[in-house]
């Protein structure tokens, strides 16, 4: 109780900190899509500069506690994006899932292009580096129960908000869209302005290229409950 007391006020602070900044220097379409070059923190920590600094000192606090946070994945580009979906696509539809239960199941991890919230830089997925494992490393089973990275997922659930970061597809079960990630973070200061800002983009003209598997069989209804449950179907203090 005494930690949160701690934390909230500094987390509020800095989300009306990121509110003032956006004012003077609005995200633009292209980034808030994926289609832009932002300038990353470095080669080795793809997050945009302010995000690096913050993660940084977040892995060091980490590392006093014998966890090594190491970086899988952060800014992912739109054509990186839409690579992803049409090999998932792709790779189901020779499983023999018919279009309309490929996109359900894609979607159960996987954005549309230009709805990640990785195109912002703002979001990272993390495991525990020090932690020997074999395979793919983002499973639920290796952040529960005796997998490698429980201590981590403790140690980020105690600490992250410190530094700005917060999980948005959490586990809660009244939480629609995509499933529970626990490796998934969020840097609140710039991630809750830029949704904000994504939010008032014409986005059924801006999605959805001819080249996109499965394309003919996503129509406005479904990107209407897509938006709604998808990509706003995140941890509440995110929004």
């Amino acid at each position: 109780m005494i930690l949160k007391i701690k934390l909230i006020p500094l987390f509020l602070l800095l989300y009306q900190i990121s509110l003032n900044a956006q004012s003077k220097a609005p995200f633009s379409e292209m980034s808030l899509l994926g289609r832009s070059n932002p300038k990353l923190h470095s080669d080795s920590i793809p997050l945009l500069p302010e995000v690096g600094t913050a993660f940084l000192k977040m892995q060091a606090a980490a590392r006093k506690a014998g966890i090594e946070i190491a970086i899988v994945s952060a800014y992912r580009s739109y054509d990186r994006q839409k690579g992803i979906w049409n090999r998932k696509y792709r790779s189901n539809t020779q499983q023999g899932l018919k279009p309309k239960q490929n996109i359900k199941k894609i979607i159960e991890y996987s954005t549309l292009p230009g709805t990640s919230r990785h195109h912002w830089g703002t979001d990272v997925d993390l495991i525990d580096g020090k932690q020997p494992v074999s395979g793919d490393v983002l499973l639920t089973e290796n952040f529960h129960g005796k997998g490698p990275y429980v201590e981590m997922r403790k140690w980020m659930d105690a600490h992250a908000v410190e530094y700005g970061f917060i999980r948005p597809y959490t586990s809660d079960d009244n939480r629609k869209g995509f499933y529970y990630e626990p490796w998934h973070y969020s840097y609140a200061p710039l991630a809750i302005p830029m949704l904000k800002a994504y939010l008032q983009l014409n986005l059924n003209s801006l999605l959805l290229p001819e080249d996109l598997e499965g394309q003919k069989h996503i129509d406005t209804k479904f990107m209407k409950q897509y938006i709604q449950e998808n990509v706003l179907g995140i941890n509440k203090v995110l929004k």
